[in-house]
This record gives structure tokens, C-alpha cells and sequence, in this order.
């Protein structure tokens, strides 16, 4: 069983190869955004590219910070992460139109190899197959309600393999849940009001579950009373406060974009000028990169 400190002993070696990937994909992020603006400062503001670069420290924080220490002690710190991993960091690094950034600042060379193989009509399929709403829905709620099922949690708790295996899914169907929503480029944005039952719909598995922990008078997780109390909390006291933060932070996170796309279905003309500014880089990024497969 892993404490706090057999945690400790492998953060340091974790947080520095997480660093190094985030430090990375921000380093070609800033540079794909800068190449961005030279073509068109007012497709992707300086806002999107805050809003990516705050998402990528979030990762650091759930997965690299001093905060992974106490992951294993409070149910509250591992919901924390829960939370920032699959509901605030993808949704503030899609807002970010990473993928625009990440092609604009790659080289030639990779442009030359990448953009052949993303245009293989195989990979497109499996694209669109893989951003269907119904499906992105489905992964989400299965992965949040399949890893707090107690024998699941149990394993992930005495497994160091399988803990990075959920943390990794977390990340993965956050990213899938809100790209429906955000439609990060390559896709093409499809407002309407569906979108706004997608994200009442999302609220389902979260409400279930977060509502069986905080009302129930039983420990969800038993694994929880060997490990060292923290911060004055008993065990059910821990699983409460957590359930209170996933149904606060969820519901309010989820409210936020469903008042922006009721707005943008209400008043489409006060959020035309930057959508077709950004629109526009859109289809010339795309125009370049079918470029490639002539040169």
C-alpha cells in the first residue's frame, strides 16, 4: 500500500519528466502562437494563449506539484485532482486552440511528415467517430463513476502502474468531454442548442456520485482508515468534503459554458468579428497543410 511517503519517493523523478513534457508542448505552443499572430493577431488573442498555458499548469499541479503527496491520505486532495484533470485543464488548454498552435510552431520537417498521415481519410473517420458528443458523453461518465467503484479506487490506491492509469484516463476523457463543446481547430464549430443539454446531461454522473458520498453515513473507501489523517479530518468527514467540491466545482464549471453558448445562440452577431477572424485562420492553416502533400 502506498503512503505518503512511498509517494515522496518517486515524486521527484515524476515531477521533473512532467515538467519537461509541459515545458515543451509550451515552448511550441508560444511559438506556433506567435507564427499565429504575424498571419492574424485577432484569430487566436493573447487570452487563448493564457487560457493554455494556465490549463498546462494545472496538469503540473494535479500530477507533478507537492500536492501529490496527500493523493493518497485525503480522498479530498484526490478529488482536487480528479477535478483539475478532467473538467478545468482540458477545458482551458482546448480554449487555447492548441492544435493550431502546436502545427504553426512545428517545423517544416514535421509538417512535411504529419500532415500526409492526418489527412489519410482512415484517420478522419476515426476523428469524427471519436468527437461524437454521444460517445464523448459516455467515456466521461464511465471513466468518472468506473474508477470510484470501491475495488477500482482499492487498485489504483496499492498500484503505482494503475494510479498513473487512472490519472492518465482522467486527463484523456476530460479532453474528450469538452471538445464537443469547445471545438478546438481541426473541427468545425456547430453551435446549437444541444450543446447546452450535452453539459446538463454531464451533470447526471457527477450529481449521482457525489451525492452518494456525501450523504452517505458509511465510508465509501475503507482503504482510507490505515492512511495518516491530515488537517483534523476523520475519514467520513474527508469523503463529504469531497463530494461537497465535486458537486460545487462541477456544477458551477458546467453552468459557465452553458450561459456562453445560450448567449451565442441569442446574440450570434456580437460574437461574429473573432469567430470569422479566427475562422478564417482556420481554413488557411488547412489550406497549408493540404499544401504539403504536393510538395
Amino acid at each position: 500500500m502506498m503512503s505518503i511517503h512511498h509517494t515522496a519517493i518517486g515524486l521527484s523523478w515524476r515531477s521533473s519528466a512532467i515538467i519537461f513534457v509541459l515545458l515543451f508542448a509550451c515552448f511550441l505552443g508560444i511559438s506556433g502562437w506567435r507564427r499565429v499572430q504575424r498571419r492574424s493577431a485577432s484569430a487566436v488573442p493573447a487570452w487563448r494563449l493564457g487560457s493554455f498555458l494556465l490549463g498546462m499548469s494545472l496538469v503540473w499541479a494535479a500530477l507533478g506539484s507537492p500536492l501529490v503527496a496527500y493523493d493518497h491520505d485525503l480522498l479530498t486532495v484526490h478529488m482536487i485532482q480528479h477535478l483539475l484533470l478532467m473538467t478545468f485543464a482540458p477545458a482551458l488548454i482546448l480554449l487555447g486552440e492548441p492544435f493550431l498552435s502546436f502545427w504553426n510552431g512545428l517545423p517544416r520537417f514535421g509538417q512535411n511528415v504529419l500532415g500526409p498521415l492526418f489527412r489519410q481519410p482512415s484517420v478522419k473517420r476515426f476523428g469524427r467517430a471519436l468527437s461524437r458528443p454521444a460517445l464523448c458523453w459516455t467515456v466521461s461518465a464511465l471513466t468518472l463513476l468506473g474508477w470510484h467503484v470501491p475495488s477500482l479506487f482499492t487498485l489504483g490506491m496499492h498500484s503505482e502502474m494503475w494510479h498513473a492509469v487512472e490519472q492518465a484516463s482522467f486527463l484523456w476523457a476530460g479532453f474528450l468531454f469538452w471538445w464537443p463543446v469547445v471545438h478546438p481547430w481541426p473541427s468545425v464549430s456547430t453551435w446549437s442548442q444541444w450543446s447546452v443539454l450535452y453539459l446538463f446531461l454531464a451533470t447526471l454522473p457527477c450529481d449521482l456520485l457525489s451525492g452518494f458520498l456525501m450523504f452517505s453515513d458509511r465510508v465509501a473507501y475503507p482503504v482510507y482508515f490505515s492512511m495518516p489523517r491530515h488537517f483534523g479530518f476523520s475519514v467520513l468527514a474527508d469523503q463529504q468534503c469531497a463530494a461537497a467540491l465535486m458537486w460545487t466545482c462541477v456544477t458551477l464549471v458546467y453552468l459557465v459554458p452553458a450561459a456562453i453558448l445560450s448567449t451565442r445562440l441569442l446574440s450570434p452577431r456580437s460574437f461574429h468579428r473573432g469567430d470569422l477572424a479566427l475562422s478564417e485562420l482556420q481554413a488557411a492553416t488547412q489550406r497549408d497543410s493540404e499544401r504539403l502533400e504536393t510538395v
